[in-house]
Order: structure tokens, then sequence, then C-alpha cells
């Protein structure tokens, strides 16, 4: 705790001395409080900042303590402003047992609660929506790798610098139930905990995670809905995820339970990963889970992503996702009585080891069950050093395929039995590759059945499941600059690309009508229409579009938590920046005498040496982890890029994303200068409208390479967004 801090909050201290045991006082809120008894907050709304997460605004500091946030709403931030600039922590639970905080709502923070070595929390009913979440930078035709996610360490509670509703460390025996996120990056954090009971809540519409588990074990996650837990996604475009989930159990979380949980459209609808410590040593792993009864549906990645680890998925609805179930390395796992159909592929399984697979149905999808090894592994990499990865022992019994391309695509396999399957319409019943050895057909019935301890449903659990009429599709997920869209007020978003001509736009939102208030920089060609609906723009050739309707129609509420009563008129804006710019880029190769950053000067003659390649570009817009272009050397690659921008009038923000190396010049004045090997960061440079001469010079060294320049106003309208 910060100095100063300390005295304003043993001033502010509730003191128990003198109450009866009776009463339950009423306490004003205020920045500091102290509160070490229980107590109710007064009803209302207070705005009680907190800078950092050392200075929380209320502290719960005394055990068996009650508060009661009934009819409180605490803001950390600006009411509806963006939520990048929420910080600090709302109520801090500092080492206290047996704390109950009842209702409310918190937000505007960073983390709008924060539990320390709390055991036997109890959060029930309280709204932690609207806090902190960043600005995306991937756009609608491709992405950014500055928006990916690494969840891979929390020994030191790194997970805190991406933001949480509620955030539990060291905190066993936690009851959270009945609690409400929304339009967050991430709902529940759970770290180095066991037997939390986790129910009933909605921790959907984020960013990042709905919710995430780090070395936690023996708990349960039962009726909860996290739907839309998602970003690095765009309908056509790309279907990347950047590891968000619905549900994300990391580094030896074992022995949980996930169950009757609605966890659809996410990056990774389950994302589970055995750890680092499980990397580097062959041992653990995050084992003995159950899923059981989820939807798990729509996942743009994979529905349940579970390796390394043993694990029993029994029962789930698994649909319209890129894979149904990725297990790379999972052994002595059981996937039974899953419902799998629209999926690329269903099961997807590298170096799995004893693994049950029966009384699953497949329908209508290319393939079914596909099953590999790969020749050869990284020899540095400590797993397979201490561990027998050969893809092997697999009985594959009493299932239902449907319409499938191929039931079994196998190669590099070896001791799999087919046993007892049904097969129709399958083109092709079993696609064997190279090294694929004991390969048996049974008829004489199917392995003696593994079954696993199931729970039943808790008494009082929701049915948290979408209803049969409830939006659903990946085609229904659309991520803008501030994450996933929740449909409850107005959007205008394109149907294709950006660059259509004439450029078509959907009007989405709550049912309604939508009207035509103004346009600059191009033409519509209606003034009216129906929401949801479509207008369709032809803009100007200088790359800069407004659009402005009016929505009347049902209530609405927006992504900030703002609410119209139903006819009230609602601003909808739609905005596209992207002035024209004739690229002229040319590319040379380098090694190490002619380093950029250890040979600058030879590195610099070699640039008035004649290039390997030149192109004329409309934008410089590069994320790749290939090539630049035809001819190029993937790695050890610099670029040149000169050309010419006219800006409208007004202030606007140069923004340049790179890995590696960049420098940019605007009118011979060095205006970004990050030469250096590092992964995807923005830069930004303040820019006045007008005509401006560019150069950028870039490199990138290896791995992954992303270069984009773009333009935004100060005013902060992200390009192509609503």
């Amino acid at each position: 705790m910060p100095k100063g801090f300390v005295g304003l909050a043993a001033a502010l201290t509730l003191s128990a001395a003198g109450v009866a045991q009776s009463q339950v006082p009423t306490v004003v809120p205020a920045a500091g409080l102290v509160i070490d008894h229980s107590v109710r907050l007064r009803p209302g709304a207070y705005r009680l900042a907190s800078r950092d997460l050392d200075a929380p605004a209320i502290i719960i500091r005394g055990d068996n303590v009650t508060v009661d946030l009934t009819g409180v709403t605490l803001e950390g931030g600006e009411p509806f402003g963006n939520p990048d600039r929420d910080t600090g922590v709302g109520v801090l639970v500092d080492g206290s047992r047996g704390v109950t905080i009842r209702g409310g709502a918190i937000r505007g923070y960073k983390v709008a609660l924060l539990a320390r070595r709390a055991p036997a929390l109890h959060v029930t009913g309280g709204d932690f929506s609207y806090n902190w979440k960043p600005r995306l930078l991937s756009g609608i035709e491709h992405e950014s790798l500055v928006d990916w996610l690494t969840y891979h360490h929390n020994e030191q509670d790194e997970w805190l610098r991406y933001g949480a509703a509620i955030y539990l460390a060291g905190s066993d025996d936690a009851e959270i139930d009945n609690n409400r996120a929304v339009q967050g990056q991430n709902g529940l954090l759970i770290t180095k905990s066991a037997r939390a009971k986790v129910w009933n809540d909605t921790f959907s519409w984020m960013s990042g995670l709905g919710i995430g588990m780090y070395r936690t074990t023996d708990s349960r996650i039962m009726h909860n809905r996290l739907d839309y837990d998602v970003r690095g996604y765009s309908h056509g475009f790309y279907n990347r995820g950047q590891d968000s989930a619905g549900l994300l159990m990391f580094e030896q979380t074992s022995n949980n339970i996930v169950a009757y949980n609605s966890i659809t459209h996410g990056g990774d609808g389950v994302f589970l990963w055995a750890g680092q410590s499980t990397m580097d040593t062959g041992q653990g792993g995050a084992n003995d889970n159950v899923f059981l009864d989820n939807d798990v549906s729509h996942a743009v990645a994979n529905g349940i992503e579970a390796t390394f680890s043993r694990n029993a998925i029994v029962g789930n609805r698994i649909e319209d996702c890129w894979h149904g179930i990725w297990g790379g390395y999972s052994y002595e796992s059981l996937i039974a009585r899953n419902s799998f159909a629209g999926n690329s592929e269903d099961i997807s399984i590298e170096h799995g080891q004893n693994i049950t697979i029966q009384y699953n149905t497949f329908k209508g999808d290319p393939v079914a069950v596909h099953l590999w090894a790969n020749p050869n592994q990284d020899p540095t990499w400590g797993y397979p050093k201490a561990r027998d990865t050969a893809s092997r022992d697999y009985w594959i019994g009493a299932n239902a395929f449907v319409g499938v391309g191929a039931a079994l695509d196998v190669a590099q396999t070896h001791g799999l039995v087919l046993a007892s399957n049904e097969m129709q319409n399958v083109t092709q019943p079993v696609r064997a590759g190279l090294d694929v050895v004991d390969l048996r057909e049974r008829t004489d019935g199917a392995q003696p059945d593994r079954f696993v301890s199931t729970p039943l449903p808790l008494p009082g659990g929701m049915n948290a499941m979408l209803p049969d009429n409830a939006r659903r599709g990946r085609d229904t997920i659309i991520v803008d600059a501030w994450g996933p869209y929740d449909y409850l007020s107005p959007k205008i978003w394109p149907v294709g690309k950006l660059t259509d001509r004439p450029l078509k736009l959907r009007v989405l939102g709550p049912a309604g009508k939508w009207t035509l208030r103004s346009i600059a920089g191009g033409t519509a060609g209606t003034r009216a229409g129906d929401v949801p609906g479509e207008i369709s723009v032809t803009p100007a050739v200088s790359g800069d579009l407004e659009l402005a309707l009016e929505y009347k129609g049902a209530e609405v509420v927006t992504p900030r938590g703002q609410k119209y009563a139903a006819g009230k008129p609602v601003p909808v804006a739609f905005s596209v920046l992207d002035p024209p710019v004739e690229w002229t880029a040319k590319y040379w190769s380098f090694d190490t005498a002619t380093d950029p950053v250890t040979a600058t000067d030879k590195f610099a003659a070699h640039l008035s040496e004649a290039p390997i390649r030149t192109d004329t570009l409309a934008h410089l817009d590069f994320v790749t982890g290939g090539v630049l272009g035809p001819g190029l050397p993937r790695d050890h690659v610099a670029l040149r890029a000169e050309g010419s921008v006219t800006l409208p009038s007004g202030a606007f923000d140069l923004m340049v994303i790179s890995d590696d190396g960049v420098r940019v010049w605007v009118d011979d004045r060095l205006v970004v200068d990050r030469w250096s090997v590092h992964e995807s960061v923005l830069d930004r440079a303040p820019i006045a409208g007008g005509r401006h001469r560019l150069r950028v010079e870039y490199f990138e060294e290896s791995g992954w390479a992303e270069l984009q320049v773009r333009f935004q106003r100060t005013s902060g309208k992200p390009r192509g967004t609503s």
C-alpha cells in the first residue's frame, strides 16, 4: 500500500466497538474505506477513483464479514468512457476468511473485485460489467499480432495486467454465484486456489476470457453462461482466436468438473494446457478434469483444446468449430457421447496415447477423427525427452458416422482398434497414411465401457444453454476495436471488404428503424430503412468517409452500459479513413555482415545497392508467418517504402505496428524509431492534415512479420469501425 494511503485507510476504518451484534450499520462509501465488520453500503452511485492496483477504492479486512452492496454502484472511471483508461481496484478482500459480498455493481476499474488469501469467500448477485479492456488493433480484413494474448505464466499474478471483473488468488473454497460481467476483457480469473464453486454466473461478451483458471484444482464450474468471449475473428477473413476462450484452464489445473455450461462463440470454447512445467519436464498435466454436457459450439478455433493431459470429455455439443476437439499429446483420455456436426475436423489428436473414443455422433463433416504423429520433434524440447510420444493405442467403438467424408484419417499410428461403429453415407471409412501399424477391426462387440463419475445438476442451477431461437453461428461473431458486439445497440458493419464499390453496410441491432442524418465523403443509395437492414454507400476517392444514422426502436444498451429507452433516438456512426498512398517498396536481404542493428553503417550502404524486388503498393499492410512477397526470403529481409499522402483537414495519428524494426520519416523528420528485434507493438506519431512525404524503413529478423501503417483521427474513431 502506498505511503500516505495507510493513514487515510486507518482513519476511515470502521470499528466494531459499541455496535450491537444484532445491528448491521449503513455506511456511505468513500475512497480509502476499510471495512472490518459487516455493513450495508448506502444505495446510490459513487465515483471512487483508484489510481493503480496498489490503491484499491475499498478494502475489506476482517473475518466472517458480510458487505451488502444492494443498490450500490461503484464507478472508478468516467461513466461510459473508453475502458482502456480504467485503472485500479474497486474492492480488495485482503487476507480475510469467510467474507460475503452481496449485490451491487462495480465498474470502471482495471480489476473490479480482487481477493488475495481470502478462503471461503462468497460473491453473489453482483454486476461486474464494463471494466477495463484494451482497444484492439485487428481490422476487418486481417488481424494484428499486437492483440494476441499470452496466459502462459502467472506465478507472480502476471494475469493482472489483463484486468478482470473478479480476480481470486490463493483463495480456497470460494463460491461465486449469480454474478454478471459483460463487455470487459476477462470475467473471473482464479489462480492457485482449490475447491471453488462457480455457478449460475454470466461472463459473456468478453474480449479475452469468460473464466480463467491457473493451478486451480478440485473445483466445480457449472451452469454458467460463457458465450461470445472472443477476439481475433473476422468472418470470411480470418479465424485465429488469439488465445481468447470461454474457459481457460492452465498449468496443472486438475480434478475439476465443468458441467452444464454454455460456452459458445469463443476463440476456443475450452482451452486447457498442461503448463510450462509439463513442457519442460514431461511430468504432471492438467489432468482428470471432467467436461460434461456443455455446449462449446461455434468456436472460431477449437471447441475444446485439451493437450498434454488426461481428461474426460463426455456428452458435449460441439458444432460449427474449426476443430471440435484438439487433443495434441493427450493420453488415457475418454471422449464419449458427444455430438459433432459442422466442424472442419471433429477430433484431431497428434501424438495421443491410450484414448477411448466411443458412443459419439459425427454428422456431415469432412473428417471425423484425425490421428497422427509428426516424424520429427524439436530436439531441444524437454517433453519428448522425458516421455514416449508415439501415436498409439486407440479404441474407437460404438460411434455413429453419418454423411462424413472420412470417418478416420490416420497416419504414423499403431495399436488402433475399431469396434462396432455405424457408418451411414460415409465416403471413406478409413483413410490410412504412412506407418499405420496394427489397425484392427472387431465385430465381436466393443471394449468394456469406460465411465467417469459425473455430477448431477446443482439444485437451483439455471439452464444456461442458448434457447432454440437464439442467434447462432460463427457468422454472428463481430469483433470491433472494443471486442465482441452483443447486438444490444445499433451498429454499422461492412458486408464484405472496405474496398468494395459500392460499399455495402449492414445496420444491426434491436428491431427498429434507421434514418440517414449525414454523410461526408460519399453518397448513399437510400436514406432510411429497417434494423436489421442494409445501406449501400459509394465513397469518394479520397478515402475519407463518415456516415451518421439515427436509430429508433427497442431499448438500447451500449457496449459501455449506457441505456436508451425504447423509442428514444440513438446516434450511430461509421467512418473509414484510408487516404490513398502509392508506395514504392524496395526489398533487400541481409546477413550478419549487413545486420540492421549490429552493423548499421553497412546496412545503410546495403540499401543503396540494387534491391532484389520492387513493388508498387496501395498499403503497407503485412501480417505473415511466411514471406513478404514472391521471391523474397522468409527471414532477414529489409524494406524501404516511400510515398506521399494527402490528409483532410484536422488532426491525426500516424499509427505504425511493427515486428521487427521500423523507422518512419514524415517530411524528412524522424517520427518513429523502434529499430530493434521485438514482438508486434504499436507506435503513434501526430500528423496534421495536408500533403506529406512519407518514408518507412523496416526489417524482419525471423519468425512472424508485421508492418502496418494507418491513419486515425485523434478523436479516436478507429479505421473501418462504428
